[in-house]
């Protein structure tokens, strides 16, 4: 049905179409016709983080920013979704356009900047959820207008927010996006923030009597000294599991490519060898305590097969969504499920 609607879809501006994708979700959900667009997989229960995925592939964050189609995105057929990145106060975003497709290289280039309509309206939307078949996360991030020195008060008034509502929580430090958000990724600013919210973590847990998982979602672009100093933190502070990774800025696999010079963050089927090797190198230099999650150019359930291999232990998609559609999921799940029953294969090549 995806291979019908694409065209329509991609003759929209990739922004449009992403609203018109969502909106044509849910009125599908609402009106029972969701199992025309996607077959549920079989289950596939995976254990992370204390909690148990019904299957291990995941939506990434960024598609459903304010958490307001949780309930039609999780009858898609996914373990887990994640929405956000949302902010403590409302924000627009950069300019438009910002946001790109590429087809010929089965990839996007987005600038959206954290839009989003506040950290209390994505609390009102999670709240009316239903939440039958998966899990969620709620990722946070900080406003555009908040200098570095402050961003950890943004982050700890998002914690407070979702905390209870979440199954596991994001930090989002590795959008390229936002002017100088992945400064704090470097190892002092790293060490301080996320110390904080470990300690708020810990505090929450108390007075709400149940522990929720923190994650942090990281850049494909670190150098490898910059992955040694991540993992030292990360491990040092015993996260509850890692993200790699986010959209990167460079630019190998669409050079000359129409909008491969737009200023954004790359994501899609380019992504998949830069972001699988950073997934590697942290697997190397992490405690096997904490689990990864795999994300970045899975557009083959092959290429899921990949980050596991590389690692991971749960993998999500986005841009595949936009170029495969639903049938994505099914095929992710299914390519696990055989990589499970036949641990001794040859791992799948880096596309």
């Amino acid at each position: 049905m995806y291979a019908l609607s694409r065209p329509f879809l991609f003759a929209f501006d990739a922004e449009r179409a992403h609203g018109l994708g969502l909106a044509s979700l849910e009125a599908a959900y609402r009106s029972g016709l969701n199992p025309l667009i996607a077959k549920q997989p079989k289950p596939l229960p995976t254990k992370a983080f204390g909690l148990t995925f019904p299957n291990p592939v995941g939506l990434a964050a960024g598609l459903d920013k304010n958490g307001a189609h949780i309930d039609a995105l999780l009858a898609l057929g996914f373990g887990f979704i994640e929405v956000g990145t949302v902010t403590p106060r409302p924000q627009p975003g950069n300019p438009k356009p910002r946001m790109f497709r590429l087809p010929r290289q089965e990839a996007v280039i987005n600038r959206l900047g954290f839009n989003n309509e506040g950290v209390d309206a994505l609390v009102r939307n999670v709240e009316r959820a239903r939440r039958i078949g998966g899990l969620l996360g709620i990722n946070i991030g900080k406003n555009k207008d908040t200098p570095n020195e402050s961003a950890e008060d943004d982050y700890l008034h998002c914690l407070r927010k979702v905390y209870a509502l979440a199954d596991y929580v994001t930090v989002n430090i590795s959008s390229p996006n936002t002017a100088g958000l992945r400064e704090l990724q470097e190892e002092q600013a790293l060490r301080r923030l996320v110390s904080v919210l470990r300690d708020e973590q810990e505090k929450l847990a108390g007075q709400h009597g149940k522990r929720v998982p923190m994650l942090v979602k990281i850049a494909p672009d670190l150098s490898e000294s910059d992955i040694d100093a991540a993992g030292r933190v990360l491990g040092d502070l015993a996260v509850d599991g890692v993200i790699a990774s986010n959209t990167t800025i460079a630019r190998e696999g669409v050079e000359g490519a129409r909008f491969a010079d737009e200023v954004g963050g790359l994501s899609g089927a380019p992504l998949l060898g830069k972001s699988t090797a950073v997934l590697r190198m942290l697997r190397t230099r992490l405690p096997e305590s904490i689990p990864l999650v795999g994300v970045g150019g899975i557009l083959h359930g092959a290429d899921a097969a990949t980050k596991q291999a590389a690692g991971a232990l749960l993998v999500q998609v986005y841009t595949g969504l936009v170029y495969r559609g639903p049938a994505l999921i099914g095929e992710c799940v299914d390519a696990l499920r055989r990589r499970k029953e036949a641990p001794s294969s040859t791992p799948m090549p880096l596309a």
